[in-house]
């Protein structure tokens, strides 16, 4: 094994040929720049929106508006370099097939591998959710479904270890047991998956008039929230505005950046786009702009309404309007929780299918997993796969484990994008020239040689004035600090190599920036979920070094 073949890289013209040019990826061109920005839409607000923000609320406040803002500015800098991708290599991977043309075969494999968690596996905690909204909207039509169908496994026996739980001891002590096993499912769970593994398999022209349909309610039930919310505003509840300090508001980092991950999603409909150079840069920043103004604007409103204290709750939309006794939206938030979950499902589970694909027809998962249904034109297998992804682990995981794991994974991808964009060979004069014609996005250059070391002075010094014992408190390895510090430690790593970089190699300012900030968002991570995400990787290269190597098509052209 050549330790150079690991970092072997894939022609772009090669891989428009495959897919990105409309001609030989076999699927429908039928998306829109509307038709996008409504898939960005309708994967970004959903879990984040209607379950996340409440716990985001609960650490930090008020002030979890900040985290919003630098979470929006972080991935708007990271939508910018996928753009830029976007635009050169048209086609379904995301950063998968972005990471093989600037990183290499091996850290494409890694990308591949994280997106996983992005999309199958961020389903689950959103499969969750649905479920909560949709059997409360079931008890409004005094429709009750057993305790033991409504909640996963792993809750109700936590709930039994520690004698508290409603829910989990109802389902716990009234569950049928066959040969000694509880039979313990959160049923609507797996029935919103299978139907939506069933409509993304029957076609993209389905699923986005579907997807279209739910963002025009949701959108309009969300703004309704606002408007109602807003009259019992208490501008007292803003005060403090951090309460738990910055710590505070970064442990809500988790639960703030689930929100604004299904933004890259549209990525992975390159092919079914009608001209994908022009309209998936559109699709994807309209739609996180948009999107960023009602989360500031509803987390605005649900901390004036009541105390953060009151918001750790897994559905706060529903509890602020219990607390103040408004009955009738109870219900209305319940069927725009319902939508927007739904929605985000759809557009989750067919990105995942399609990176598959791509990865199969670069010989790194098997071939059967870039098989189209000639009647349909969808990734078939690699759907059904998904689907199974998604549903098994909904009978013996939970919420909050899956939460942390996403967005770890996702972070990890919007890094790679973002350096990816650092090492893409710059283009002659005559293809800027081409695609500023044609129409197709570019990230404006902006040197970095004297900005980014000026931005990084400036911030050292801010740091010394108002938080003096920063530095000696990171520089502190006695017991119990060192995995606490690590990851800050490895930020400012990054931000000293960077800085140098950028003086030296003139880097481009825009994917810079988002690659030093999407670093700094990980630094919220807990240690444990790094310890689960090592894991993963391990996995993921144990089955790239037995398969993927020896089958990818760059290895088997060298033979």
């Amino acid at each position: 094994m050549s330790f150079s073949n690991l970092f072997r890289k894939k022609s772009t013209n090669v891989i428009i040929q495959e897919g990105g040019d409309g001609e030989h990826s076999g699927l429908n061109k039928v998306l829109t720049v509307k038709d996008l920005t409504f898939f960005g839409i309708a994967a970004i607000i959903g879990g984040g929106t209607f379950s996340a923000i409440g716990n985001a609320c609960f650490s930090g406040g008020p002030a979890v508006v900040l985290l919003y803002v630098m979470c929006a500015i972080a991935c708007g800098f990271t939508a910018m370099c996928y753009a830029e991708f976007a635009s050169r290599v048209p086609v379904s991977g995301s950063a998968y097939t972005y990471a093989y043309v600037s990183f290499g075969e091996l850290f494409a494999w890694i990308i591949g591998w994280a997106l996983i968690m992005e999309y199958s596996i961020g389903n689950i905690y959103i499969a969750f959710s649905w479920s909560g909204y949709f059997t409360n909207l079931l008890e409004t039509f005094h429709i009750h479904l057993p305790e033991w169908l409504t909640i996963n496994y792993k809750s109700a026996h936590a709930a039994f270890i520690a004698n508290k739980g409603t829910e989990g001891l109802a389902a716990w002590s009234n569950a049928p047991v066959i040969g000694g096993l509880r039979i313990i499912f959160d049923l609507p769970a797996v029935v919103i998956n299978v139907l939506i593994t069933y409509l993304v398999y029957r076609g993209a022209k389905e699923s986005k008039n579907f997807s279209n349909a739910m963002v025009y309610i949701k959108l309009a039930i969300i703004a309704l929230v606002i408007v109602v919310g807003a009259f019992y505003v208490d501008i007292d509840n803003w005060t403090p505005f951090m309460p738990n300090g910055f710590s505070g508001v970064m442990a809500g980092v988790s639960a703030v950046f689930f929100a604004y991950i299904g933004f890259d999603a549209v990525s992975t409909l390159a092919e079914e786009s009608k001209n994908p150079q022009r309209d998936l840069p559109k699709g994807m920043i309209y739609s996180l702009v948009i999107c960023t103004i009602v989360f500031v604007v509803l987390a605005l409103v649900i901390t004036g309404m009541v105390s953060y204290e009151l918001l750790g709750v897994s559905d706060p939309l529903a509890e602020i309007f219990a607390l103040k006794g408004v009955k009738w939206m109870l219900f209305i938030v319940s069927i725009a929780a319902v939508v927007a979950m739904t929605s985000v499902l759809l557009v989750f589970q067919m990105g995942q299918p399609r990176i598959w694909m791509t990865m199969s027809r670069d010989g790194l998962m098997p071939k059967k997993f870039s098989e189209i249904h000639p009647k349909y034109k969808t990734p078939s297998f690699a759907t059904i796969v998904t689907g199974l992804v998604v549903g098994i682990p909904i009978f013996f995981t939970d919420e909050n484990f899956v939460l942390d794991f996403t967005s770890i994974g996702t972070l990890f991808a919007f890094v790679l994008v973002c350096g990816g964009v650092l090492m893409l060979s710059p283009q002659s004069e005559t293809e800027l020239a081409e695609r500023a014609t044609k129409g197709k996005f570019r990230i404006p250059y902006v040197n970095s040689k004297y900005i980014f070391p000026a931005i990084m002075i400036v911030a050292v010094a801010l740091i010394i004035n108002y938080v003096p014992t920063f530095f000696t408190d990171i520089l502190d390895f006695s017991e119990g600090k060192m995995a606490t510090n690590l990851p800050m430690l490895v930020f400012l790593l990054v931000c000293v190599v960077m800085t140098f970089l950028s003086f030296l190699k003139n880097l481009s300012l825009i994917p810079l920036l988002g690659l030093v900030s999407c670093c700094y968002l990980l630094t919220g991570m807990a240690v444990s979920n790094w310890m689960w995400f090592g894991v993963w990787l391990v996995i993921g290269l144990i089955f790239y070094f037995i398969y993927g190597y020896k089958k990818s098509k760059l290895n088997l052209q060298n033979i």
